[in-house]
């Protein structure tokens, strides 16, 4: 017969996996009675752990990480759509300190550059044997999640893309803060108001919300432009919008990123903002708090979605997870320097 695997092991507990390993690493992150049903099934399986498989488990520990009383340093991958944005950081940041807090240590990897170079993203991570996996924005292909979900647990992390069964998916309300921006505005005064969209489930939301949010009081000046979500992207787009002869009096960008591009367009074509052109962008990002941008914004509560996040990535590797959750966190409309009151009354 063949001999046990851990995967018996974590059949005969009624646990994961990804639970299993960290009994046997010896963390102090699992409940008493789940630490007890997995050694009970070691004990009846007669389950020995793989002495070289160990040793590669040990190997890989950072070198700030402190061993554990098991050997190995638990992992979580932590995969991001693209590291330019610095929207993740604060992301990051939240989902790294309630991680580090449980004795886990994060991979970073960037999925846009392992997709240039062909390699399925999350290869890396399950080859070294991640205890989860955290995907943070938007996969260009989320059906390639599927995989990896029958393996170890999984949260998206500020996207709204479908994903497999048994995944969370945790993000902002887009809908909701497009609305403050977008209401924001209109009670400025503001009637031709253009927005600078984005792409995937998120850039549908926050459009749709606009667009709603303008019907709703009876405007007929909403204008959408489409971007790419870069600064270079939000440039071309505004560029395309101050040229119309019914040029906006203000612009809700998809991100804030968008809107650096913006303001420098309006800079160009020397319009004022805000006395010219109200800008409001999405994220509240590091770079909207830049004094000599001081852009309105959305917080987006990125923060707070890493570690809500991290959270639902800790209760799947102890067995908690049952059928995916999506949760939202609520956003916030930051006021600063880049909006004001239409310079005159305007008619649709």
């Amino acid at each position: 017969m063949r001999p046990p695997t851990i995967r018996d092991v974590a059949d005969r507990a009624g646990v994961s996996k990804s639970l299993v390993s960290l009994v046997l690493r010896g963390s102090g992150q699992v409940r008493a009675e789940k630490r007890e049903a997995v050694l009970r099934a070691v004990r009846e399986l007669g389950y020995r752990p793989n002495a070289a498989a160990r040793s590669l488990s040990e190997a890989r520990a950072l070198p700030s990480a402190r061993p554990r009383s098991g050997g190995g340093t638990p992992l979580v991958g932590v995969l991001l759509h693209d590291l330019r944005n610095p929207w993740y950081v604060d992301l990051v940041d939240g989902l790294n300190s309630l991680l580090h807090a449980s004795g886990l240590h994060m991979l970073l990897a960037d999925a846009r550059l392992n997709r240039r170079v062909g390699q399925d993203p999350a290869d890396s991570f399950l080859d070294l044997g991640a205890d989860g996996l955290v995907v943070v924005g938007t996969l260009p292909d989320p059906a390639a999640l599927d995989a990896v979900a029958e393996r170890i647990p999984v949260v998206v992390a500020g996207a709204r893309e479908p994903v497999p069964p048994g995944v969370d998916v945790v993000a902002g309300d887009d809908e909701q803060g497009a609305r403050l921006a977008t209401e924001h505005l209109l009670a400025l005064g503001h009637r031709r108001i253009a927005h600078i969209a984005g792409y995937g489930a998120v850039g549908e939301l926050r459009r749709r919300s606009f667009e709603a949010v303008m019907r709703a009081h009876g405007t007929r000046g909403a204008v959408v432009e489409p971007s790419d979500m870069t600064e270079e992207g939000g440039h071309r787009a505004a560029v395309r919008l101050l040229a119309r002869p019914d040029r906006p009096t203000a612009v809700f960008g998809v991100n804030d990123i968008a809107c650096v591009g913006a303001l420098s367009a309006a800079e160009e074509l020397g319009l004022r903002v805000p006395g010219d052109l109200s800008v409001v962008g999405y994220d509240n990002t590091s770079t909207s708090r830049l004094r000599h941008l001081w852009l309105t914004t959305v917080d987006n509560a990125g923060h707070e979605v890493g570690r809500r996040a991290a959270r639902c990535l800790l209760d799947r590797i102890e067995g908690r997870g049952g059928a995916g959750r999506v949760q939202l966190a609520a956003p916030l409309l930051e006021i600063r320097g880049t909006t004001a009151p239409a310079a005159a009354p305007l008619t649709d």
